[in-house]
């Protein structure tokens, strides 16, 4: 599937706030002190994801230029 500029604009720009949420929510769940490490780990394990998604689609969105 071909997607065009906006498209990949939108989808970044919601890719990036789900990843702030989830800085968010794990900085929560840190400062309580007392929280379920598997949890944890899924949350972080997710955002790490979001961030090779992300990573991938700038790439997509940034034209190579050859040196």
């Amino acid at each position: 599937m071909q997607w065009d500029q906006e498209q990949l604009k939108a989808k970044l720009a919601g890719l990036e706030l789900e990843h702030r949420d989830l800085d968010g929510v794990i900085n929560n769940l840190m400062a309580q002190g007392d929280f379920d490490q598997i949890k944890m780990g899924r949350l972080k394990k997710r955002k790490l994801a979001l961030k090779d998604q992300i990573t991938s689609l700038r790439g997509r969105l940034i034209p190579d230029i050859i040196a």
